[in-house]
């Protein structure tokens, strides 16, 4: 018997529901970088978002880890207390999300809605490059561990 507990996945409609992609995971990144406070929202628009299925296997190995499903986001730059206006960037601070690693920690989760949980991985992300404490990064963030 189908109920709002219980859905039969044959149910009429089932058909259309599809994998959060890449889209909307960018969508809702985008979104959690609008929802922090000033003055962070301002300066946190000038970090690129960059989102991919799994972490490049280069960074997996730079950072010495075997399962793709290990990390959900990462942060490459220079945090804004290592900068000096003497510096000459190579390229822009980027914060990348990793769609399958997120969707898996969202299904064994089971308790915090997908948008919840991507705003949780960017904030902790735009943590190190703001080089927020984790007072800091709790006061933003109210479920953050």
């Amino acid at each position: 018997m189908t109920t709002p507990d219980n859905p039969d996945p044959q149910a009429p409609g089932w058909e259309a529901f599809t994998a959060p992609d890449l889209a909307l995971f960018e969508q809702l990144a985008h979104e959690a970088v609008i929802s922090l406070p000033q003055p962070w929202r301002d300066m946190a628009t000038h970090v690129a978002l960059r989102i991919l299925d799994f972490p490049p296997d280069d960074v997996l190995e730079a950072m010495d880890l075997h399962d793709p499903y290990e990390l959900t986001g990462l942060y490459e730059g220079t945090p804004l207390t290592e900068k000096s206006v003497m510096d000459q960037p190579a390229h822009p601070d980027i914060v990348w999300l990793f769609r399958r690693p997120i969707l898996e920690e969202w299904v064994d989760r089971g308790d915090v809605g997908l948008g919840d949980l991507i705003t949780h991985v960017v904030i902790h992300e735009f943590a190190h490059h703001f080089g927020w404490s984790d007072e800091d990064i709790a006061a933003i963030d109210p479920w953050w561990e």
